[in-house]
């Protein structure tokens, strides 16, 4: 799942106005689980179909097919593949396969004693599509279920830390071309060369400049109190931070290393980045006053 620029913009433009972005990623997560859940269900009719005898654990010969995309074999066994990566220090197809194969087994095991344990234990999920029925044993759910669950996390992590990293620098860039920066007075690096205007890769490193300085910017959408927001702006040498929210800490520590920052989503909200251009000695244009007007031109020179 990836972050639109339509998206993008929404965020964007609800970060300006200091408004809680997260409904856009929340809406994304949604619409995504449940696509995903209603072709899951499609596949379990057909591979339930496809083995009659009770004898075959149908759902791991289907699910666990080693022939399947490896995200789909992780997530299926009741795993998501950084799990495995982290357990094995490795995420190569092999250990993938082996690891979700055990992880299954356990779970399966797992699953059985707690049925056995529950006598009065009684489920049956009953899946229908165009006339044709399954039905699935409390053992057999409860692997569903569990596979639904572990979707919806993975799901959650990922389109989260993607939706910052989508923001960031289109975000920095809004912010500039707000206040008639200079393209001159800043620069979009990816490992120390310069990037294209619509690279949208991940590792960017955002800087403001002024003669020969370079003040490198970092860009944080966390909750407010994230010890690792200041923490990540130390150790990466960073002169101005941009953040959603920040707590008192957050801002004495930052203070502490005469970092200029911005805190969103507080009275005042990105204008305060006006100042941040001051202290920096960096030329701009006032603000204009209307802002919305402002933003179609600014997003259609960044995104188009």
């Amino acid at each position: 799942m990836i972050i639109t620029e339509q998206v993008a913009k929404n965020i964007i433009r609800k970060l300006l106005k200091g408004e809680d972005y997260r409904i856009e990623v929340v809406t994304l997560i949604n619409a995504e689980f449940l696509q995903f859940a209603v072709d899951f269900f499609k596949k379990i009719i057909d591979a339930k179909l496809k083995n009659k005898s009770i004898t075959v654990d149908w759902y791991k010969k289907e699910f666990l097919n080693p022939n399947l995309p490896i995200g789909d074999i992780t997530i299926n066994s009741g795993l998501n593949k950084k799990t495995i990566h982290n357990m094995f220090n490795s995420s190569t197809k092999e250990i993938v396969i082996e690891a979700s194969n055990e992880h299954y087994d356990a779970l399966f095991e797992a699953i059985k004693n707690l049925v056995d344990a529950e006598h009065d234990l009684d489920l049956t999920l009953i899946i229908k599509f165009k006339g044709v029925s399954v039905d699935l044993n409390v053992s057999e759910s409860l692997i569903v279920i569990n596979t639904l669950a572990v979707k919806r996390s993975a799901l959650r992590g990922g389109l989260w830390s993607t939706a910052g990293k989508r923001v960031e620098k289109p975000l920095m860039q809004t912010l500039c071309k707000l206040y008639g920066v200079s393209d001159k007075n800043y620069a979009l690096k990816i490992k120390g060369k310069i990037i294209t205007e619509d690279d949208f890769e991940r590792e960017i490193d955002f800087y403001l400049v002024e003669g020969k300085n370079q003040h490198k910017c970092e860009v944080k959408l966390m909750g407010r109190g994230n010890p690792e927001s200041a923490d990540a702006v130390i150790a990466r040498d960073s002169k101005v931070f941009v953040a959603d929210k920040l707590s008192d800490t957050n801002k004495k520590q930052l203070n502490s290393r005469k970092v200029e920052w911005v805190e969103l989503r507080s009275s005042g909200g990105f204008k305060k980045f006006e100042k941040v251009l001051d202290h920096l000695k960096i030329r701009h244009d006032k603000l204009s006053e209307n802002i919305d007007k402002k933003l179609e031109i600014v997003f259609k020179e960044i995104f188009e």
